[in-house]
């Protein structure tokens, strides 16, 4: 796997250097499983937050993280499906490349949203089937509810995001002036 580095950089610190990414990846993969998630997922999310170039290869991917090639093309694209993960092109070059976003989690945010809006979606659905049973109806019209308040709700949240984004960047810049 190739890094860019400054030429001041010994082989032993690029090593050490790696050694701690590769820490960090398990270390967010266990997390990322402690919440049901797949750890795979946790361990390329994990990488790819800390690694210093802007892309990497599946094939790089798998090595850093010692796994198979089908498990990180298998999780590459349910990352890339949830949002999480950007696949990058490389004119002239036919291997899979992947890329985080700076904001990864403000994106995640709007891929939920969609999650939701299709649940609501299948939630009315429901309701038009006909169904009689009071109780079912109701789980149906509360499900379809629910989705409607969240969805309304995560726009909010993520105005209230990019407002903290923003404060959070003008402050860094009179620290810094």
């Amino acid at each position: 796997m190739t890094t860019k580095v400054d030429a001041d950089v010994t082989d032993s610190e690029i090593d050490r250097r790696e050694a701690a990414r590769r820490a960090f990846a398990e270390d967010f993969g266990l997390q990322w499983e402690s919440s049901g998630s797949p750890r795979m997922e946790g361990r390329i999310l994990g990488y790819l937050m800390v690694m210093e170039s802007p892309y990497i290869s599946s094939a790089d991917l798998a090595e850093a993280l010692n796994a198979s090639a089908g498990s990180v093309s298998m999780t590459t694209r349910r990352l890339v499906e949830a949002g999480f993960v950007r696949r990058h092109a490389v004119p002239g070059d036919r291997s899979h490349y992947f890329r985080m976003e700076s904001d990864v989690w403000g994106g995640w945010l709007a891929g939920e949203r969609k999650f939701l809006e299709r649940m609501r979606e299948l939630m009315t659905r429901g309701l038009e089937l006909g169904i009689d049973d009071q109780h079912a109806r109701e789980r149906l019209v509360n499900g379809r509810d629910y989705m409607s308040w969240v969805i309304s709700y995560h726009r909010k949240m993520l105005g209230d995001w990019e407002a903290a984004k923003a404060e959070r960047d003008a402050r860094a810049n009179q620290e810094t002036t």
